[in-house]
């Protein structure tokens, strides 16, 4: 409840979106590009862009799955401070969950739908997209499209990512997988 107030509350704080030049965007075919990037009335500076690049490394390794992506968003002191249980502490841990959604969601995509930026923090809304064709668990997947929302809030450091918030939905995800009846 507190992520999503939290989520509101910056959405209605930063109303305005990125120049329309893009200058603030990374334009490299190989990152993922936002739908919308959101400053408020900050002005773009050097660490607005860097910040947005490496929003967007990350969520191009979440797009892909390539480790070279989280390497340049992910400091080494990273912390997960809403951490699942199994999952390892430490910039390692994406990598995990990465592999685990990979696993029962082979074509994984990530969309960037809307990237928040307020000054050493980025606030990202996300769409993933594939259809369940691996394995969760012992359950094999029969092919059905899932489609589910993320929340993630980020802070950098100096250069990467030294610590962050998510909230996936992971009840959409088990539902349109047929892992639970819908309710």
């Amino acid at each position: 409840m507190l992520l999503i107030l939290s989520w509101l509350l910056l959405a209605s704080a930063c109303s305005s979106t990125a120049p329309a030049d893009g200058s603030v965007v990374d334009p490299s075919t190989d990152l993922v590009q936002p739908r919308a990037v959101h400053l408020g009335s900050a002005p773009v500076t050097d660490r607005t862009r860097h910040v947005v690049a490496v929003a967007q490394n990350l969520y191009t390794f979440w797009d892909t799955g390539e480790q070279v992506y989280l390497d340049r968003a992910v400091d080494g002191t990273f912390v997960d401070n809403t951490l699942p249980p199994g999952r390892p502490q430490g910039p390692h841990g994406p990598a995990v969950a990465s592999a685990g959604f990979r696993t029962a969601i082979p074509d994984l995509s990530c969309e960037l739908a809307d990237l928040y930026v307020t000054g050493d923090t980025f606030t990202a809304r996300l769409i993933f997209r594939g259809h369940f064709t691996g394995t969760y668990g012992s359950t094999v997947g029969s092919g059905r499209s899932v489609e589910f929302g993320a929340i993630d809030i980020q802070h950098v450091g100096d250069e990467r990512i030294v610590e962050d918030w998510h909230l996936e939905d992971n009840l959409t995800f088990m539902q349109q997988a047929g892992l639970i009846g819908a309710s």
